[in-house]
């Protein structure tokens, strides 16, 4: 069984600062007349639990439990907040509420998949002492249920250097692990935790050293190690990866596994979830990093504070693996795995293109048409004749290149990201499958002419044609071909 068929089992007790994060979307299509701003033209907006709360949605999307301990105010945005964990499974929330106390609110305002503002409602000042009490009881209480200690730190507050101290001991005495997402130049604060993990700019903060390059990423970690008691150090490198330095250990550096960066909004909360279940597990923290890693490019490829569920995970973990020693060949899916993946991206708001052709010699009007298929969607499939279909629509003598090799040579295109091959003679029936939201095909054909336009448009989708490269086929490369044979 693998670890992470055992997340199933994991129990994670977070504490950390939790706050309402709300999406407010739209369209910016002019300048205010009454100062130089844009002016929103508001279509919609979302509510997510985010700061701890999302390392808690990220805990049971993934597969395990989670108990979250924080502190809300006594108001709407609290009881908001409480609601959509109680609607959370595999989440239970345990909150210390403080009348005075707003609770922290952080709103977005998005147009056009671009953020314009964020406007913060909070209190990052100190809790009280009594709060810090109440906090204390509520893990000592909790404690024994659970496999893995997680401090969320968003400085907002909780996190005072008493309750940190107080829990660590806690856990220590327990022999529960102690995993910390810090947010405090004075990583001394987080002495005695298993695994602390600042980005670039904390890592900075804390020890002066910039961080930018394997070498120094490793020397900033050991400062840390040098001038505390924590147990090992994960630097967070953004696009370069990150680099985890243990006290027993070699330095490993693990490169990034983000293919296509949306949105970084919450992509600390789904390292931090991840490495806990995978040390809750029994997993070492080397596994728990490039699990982590997997996980993190997987989020900041979807908008607003997102989570990454286990499919998805164990998916990216499979195309990082490249079993075959080709990286492109991952991306090449059955339909139902396709099906599947179409459904994931649109529950998290990104549009899906699709497109399909022979693709039997690839030329300048297919790569034109696969581009231009993208720059139309958040994420684009293809799919590709099988040579049963190829067959009894160009002849006996076709397809040059079998199924696979076409569909592989399809998906080594950075701007395809599935590939699934079918067998019928039209697209329809997969078209109804994926259900995608952008259609596109030559401008040879009507929309009218266009197999599974209907479907596409009935659900509010798109269709689109693309001008055809002129004298570019691959009927008429293979003739070329052919002529050139016989003189």
């Amino acid at each position: 069984m693998s670890v992470i068929d055992q997340f199933a089992g994991v129990r994670v007790l977070c504490l950390g600062d939790v706050m309402l994060d709300r999406f407010v979307m739209g369209a910016a299509r002019r300048i205010s007349p009454e100062s130089p701003v844009p002016v929103l033209s508001v279509t919609g907006s979302t509510t997510i639990a985010g700061g701890s709360a999302n390392v808690a949605r990220n805990i049971a999307s993934l597969g395990g439990r989670c108990t979250l301990v924080g502190v809300i105010g006594a108001d709407s945005c609290g009881a908001e907040l409480k609601r959509i964990l109680d609607e959370t499974p595999g989440v239970a929330s345990t909150f210390v509420e403080v009348p005075q106390r707003p609770t922290t609110e952080k709103i977005r305002f998005v147009a056009q998949g671009q953020h314009m503002l964020r406007s913060d409602s909070e209190d990052n000042s100190p809790v009280a002492p009594d709060v810090e009490e109440a906090i204390v009881a509520r893990i000592a209480a909790a404690l024994p249920e659970h496999d893995v200690v997680v401090l969320s730190d968003y400085a907002k507050g909780v996190l005072t250097t008493d309750v940190i101290r107080r829990v660590v001991e806690l856990a220590t005495r327990r022999g529960a692990p102690v995993i910390v997402d810090p947010k405090s130049s004075d990583l001394a604060r987080y002495d005695g935790a298993t695994l602390v993990t600042p980005n670039l700019h904390e890592t900075y903060l804390a020890t002066g050293i910039q961080g930018d390059d394997d070498a120094s990423a490793v020397a900033a970690a050991r400062k840390v190690l040098a001038g505390t008691t924590i147990g090992a150090v994960l630097v967070t490198r953004s696009e370069k990866g990150m680099t985890l330095v243990q006290r027993t250990a070699e330095p490993v550096h693990i490169p990034t596994a983000a293919r296509e960066v949306a949105d970084v909004v919450g992509a600390g909360d789904t390292v931090i979830a991840a490495l806990s279940l995978v040390v809750g597990a029994g997993g070492d923290l080397q596994e728990a990093a490039y699990i982590a890693n997997a996980a993190a490019g997987v989020v900041v490829g979807k908008r607003g504070t997102a989570t990454v569920s286990r499919d998805e995970l164990l998916a990216e973990l499979d195309r990082q693996s490249y079993t075959d020693g080709n990286p492109s060949s991952a991306k090449v899916v059955s339909r139902a795995e396709a099906a599947a993946q179409v459904a994931a991206w649109q529950r998290h708001g990104l549009a899906v293109g699709f497109t399909n052709g022979c693709f039997d010699i690839v030329h300048v009007g297919h790569v034109g048409i696969i581009e231009f298929s993208r720059a139309h969607c958040d994420r684009l499939v293809v799919a590709v004749n099988s040579d049963a279909s190829v067959k009894r629509l160009k002849g006996p003598s076709r397809p040059v290149n079998g199924e696979m090799d076409r569909a592989q040579v399809i998906a080594a295109l950075g701007a395809v990201d599935l590939v699934v091959v079918f067998d019928e003679d039209t697209p329809k029936e997969i078209i109804e499958e994926l259900q995608p939201d952008v259609l596109v095909k030559g401008a040879d054909y009507q929309v009218s002419e266009i197999v599974g336009a209907d479907s596409v448009l009935a659900r509010g989708g798109r269709v689109l044609r693309f001008e055809l490269v002129p004298g570019r086929s691959t009927t008429k490369v293979i003739s070329r071909m052919t002529e050139g044979v016989s003189a």
